[in-house]
């Protein structure tokens, strides 16, 4: 059964100018069952990470300042997200939901966070609408629990997984990916293990072969036992911020080829939803929608 975090917090709303990106998290789940994708059962709610499992990966001091609402105003405006109790407890119930999905994904294949992939934050500060690291959070409780002892991150959201990046830039047992615009945020990249850029305007053709190609290449290098899979939807050409021209059919491809890589080598595979900020929003819960129908196809 694929098992899937959901929670009414992920569609927080923010003060204006926030709240359209936010609209997706509550439409995915609608969506989902009206398709008959999933029904009712296949989701769970998840509750507040645990201090002890954020701190595997944080800062003791930087997850105090988020808590204590304590982030100095130039700290925040890097945030992006104006600072509230109820924004850093929908961030812990996000890391929550991808920590939980590490289980049941090692039962049966596969599970999904409706929210999540928040990649641009660093193990010290937030950046890019990213207050905690939900899949390097994920990664290290898997490693730390003995429940994984090499972790493969396919990110391909836009934007690179800098934070990510940064977090895992020493540890050889963690292979971070990212396949992500040359010319978008964030301006300043971190090395990930393998950082493949795109130019603005890149066709279907020439992203599915890198992606196929790439894939092949750290098969070759690095056998995981468990994957992470960040499946932003900001890659399609209707995206105000994406510079690509990928198509919705694609984006679909793209995750069939991830989950195909992901069941030829045997390993679990948690996704997280990323990015998606196309002007109509059903282009964004469409997409999202079909990346969950890929996983439902693949596994189940």
């Amino acid at each position: 059964m694929l098992k899937i975090a959901y929670s009414k917090i992920y569609a927080h709303p923010l003060p204006e100018g926030h709240r359209f990106p936010m609209l997706k998290y509550e439409l995915i789940p609608e969506q989902l069952m009206r398709l008959g994708i999933v029904e009712e059962q296949n989701f769970f709610e998840p509750q507040v990470a645990d201090d002890e499992i954020i701190l595997l990966t944080h800062d003791k001091e930087y997850l105090q300042s988020l808590k204590s609402l304590s982030l100095d105003e130039k700290h925040i405006r890097r945030i992006g997200f104006p600072l509230s109790q109820q924004l850093v407890q929908r961030e812990l119930i996000i890391c929550a939901g991808s920590i939980q999905c590490c289980d049941y994904a090692l039962k049966y294949g596969a599970a999904m966070n409706v929210a999540g992939g928040t990649h641009h934050s660093f193990k010290n500060r937030g950046e890019g609408f990213c207050l905690l690291n939900d899949l390097a959070v994920a990664a290290n409780y898997l490693l730390n629990s003995k429940k994984a002892g090499k972790i493969l991150i396919v990110d391909l959201d836009v934007h690179q997984g800098n934070g990510t990046a940064s977090i895992f830039e020493k540890q050889a047992n963690v292979f971070t990916f990212s396949m992500h615009g040359k010319n978008n945020f964030p301006f300043h990249k971190e090395q990930s293990n393998l950082d493949i850029e795109l130019n603005d305007g890149c066709s279907d053709e020439v992203y599915l072969s890198l992606l196929k190609n790439n894939l092949k290449v750290i098969s070759t290098k690095f056998k995981p036992d468990f994957v992470f899979y960040l499946s932003g939807v900001d890659i399609l050409f209707t995206d105000k911020l994406g510079k690509l021209k990928i198509s919705a059919d694609a984006c679909y491809q793209r995750d069939k080829i991830v989950y195909e890589f992901c069941k030829a080598m045997k390993t679990p595979v948690v996704t997280a939803m990323g990015g998606g900020y196309s002007s109509k929003i059903s282009d964004i819960v469409d997409a999202h929608c079909r990346t969950f129908s890929a996983a439902v196809e693949t596994f189940f």
